[in-house]
């Protein structure tokens, strides 16, 4: 029985720093767009005329 649990217990760690990993690395980059984006808008907003 502990035998089961400790494989278990296992699995799941290493799954969890598996989507850990992939959430930041989604995270970083759409940090990463996010700024990206908003400098060109900030860039852009000289240009306006109304």
């Amino acid at each position: 029985m502990n035998e089961k649990a400790y494989k278990t217990m296992s699995l799941v760690g290493s799954a969890n720093i598996a989507i850990g990993i992939v959430v930041a690395v989604i995270g970083i980059t759409v940090g990463v767009i996010a700024i990206v984006s908003g400098a060109r808008l900030l860039k852009e907003k000289k240009g306006l005329i109304f």
